[in-house]
């Protein structure tokens, strides 16, 4: 394993660092104070166009997809020390890259399993960034960490599938540019617990579908993901042609979804964890307190020596699951993908815990990113499967293999 970046990742790394020195990080401000109450707190700054529009120009665009002529054509290993970068600021980069969640994992789904008509109708404009999308799965009153507890029906009627149920933590439904939800639900209640589920397309100007509520994430609206919605279906019919994929397959288009999508997450918190590590640093060199530096004081050279080896051997390992990917495929390298899932929010959350501690109250508020960071990195522990989950995987892996 040759973790060498080649010259087409240090081309990308070299613009997407001027990227964010010369727009992203001096904009961010813009984007931590909360917009309006209402809808209006779920709603984008304007600036977010005109960092697009930055991005797009400077051939920063659709970076995670390598298997599309709209997409950059990176290998997870290229794609991997760009997603970090944008780790940084994970409220604004990603989607000024066009990389954020769930559109990406959306994208995908629609490259692998669309039909030609789906892909014009949908792929095409979220390629574009001019709609998003949101992904409806997880249910409020079952576990939805076993998939065989969704109760959201998919039943047939003439040339139409009808869609009822409620759904929330639909990533993505929030934003008035929304425009298409990607539903699972029981298609087939008598079929085997793998072959129960299917995807429909719901437009969201479909009649029946009511988005009743926003979840916020530890005080936080999570915008840049276009919010956390709970939705309701009630009889809402959409054609057959709506259906993604193969009637029943729903459980294994989801996995197809979340493997990549769990990778770049990974990627994604180790920026997060060196942007504490840099804040960390600045502050306990800066700041003084019973006549010496922070700096100087034996359990914060603890804490940041600890940060240091702790980010440094999770980025070795999410770059050996992304080589694994590339390599051999998402299928078999799921053990690492589970194993990193767990990893990367551990750690990531742990250097944020001790950034806000050299922060003292200040680490807390508003007037530094780190409660935001901790807010997302706490958040991971359950977005696409929780941690006892992929422990689960992992442990069942290991002990099969002895």
């Amino acid at each position: 394993m040759d973790f060498t970046f080649d010259s087409t990742t240090e081309d990308y790394r070299s613009r997407l660092l001027g990227f964010m020195d010369e727009f992203v990080y001096p904009n961010e401000h813009y984007f931590h104070d909360r917009p309006g109450e209402g809808s209006l707190q779920w709603e984008r700054p304007a600036v977010m166009a005109d960092l697009k529009t930055q991005a797009r120009s400077r051939g920063l665009w659709n970076l995670f997809l390598p298997h599309h002529a709209e997409g950059a054509g990176l290998s997870n290993l290229q794609y991997a020390p760009l997603a970090e970068i944008t780790g940084w600021s994970p409220e604004v980069a990603p989607e000024a890259l066009n990389c954020n969640p769930p559109d990406t994992g959306n994208m995908e789904l629609l490259t692998m399993f669309g039909s030609e008509a789906q892909k014009d109708d949908w792929l095409a404009p979220l390629l574009d960034g001019s709609i998003r999308s949101a992904y409806c799965m997880t249910e409020p009153n079952v576990s939805s960490s076993d998939a065989a507890n969704l109760v959201t029906s998919i039943t047939e009627d003439g040339d139409h599938w009808v869609v009822n149920g409620t759904k929330w933590w639909s990533t993505g439904a929030m934003s008035s540019d929304c425009k298409v939800l990607i539903v699972m639900g029981v298609s087939d209640p008598d079929a085997d617990a793998r072959g129960r589920h299917s995807l429909v397309l719901v437009p969201t100007d479909t009649p029946g579908v009511t988005v009743e509520r926003g979840l916020e994430i530890f005080g936080f609206t999570h915008g840049a993901h276009g919010g956390h919605a709970q939705v309701r279906f009630d009889g809402v019919r959409v054609p057959k042609a709506n259906m993604l994929g193969e009637r029943g397959r729903g459980q294994a288009l989801a996995q197809a979804r979340l493997g990549p999508g769990r990778i770049h997450h990974c990627m994604r918190m180790i920026g997060m964890a060196e942007r504490a590590i840099d804040l960390m640093c600045r502050r306990a060199n800066e700041r003084e307190a019973f006549g010496s530096r922070l700096a100087d004081q034996g359990i914060v050279q603890h804490w940041i020596a600890q940060s240091r080896v702790r980010v440094d051997q999770l980025r070795l390992f999410v770059l050996r699951a992304a080589w694994l990917i590339d390599t051999v495929g998402a299928r078999e390298a799921r053990t690492d993908i589970s194993a990193i899932k767990v990893a990367a929010p551990d750690t990531t959350e742990w250097v944020l815990d001790k950034a806000i501690q050299v922060f003292g109250a200040g680490g807390m508020t508003q007037d530094h990113p780190l409660a935001m960071l901790w807010a997302q990195a706490r958040t991971m522990r359950f977005i696409d499967g929780a941690d006892e989950v992929h422990r689960m995987v992992v442990a069942t892996r290991e002990l099969r293999s002895h």
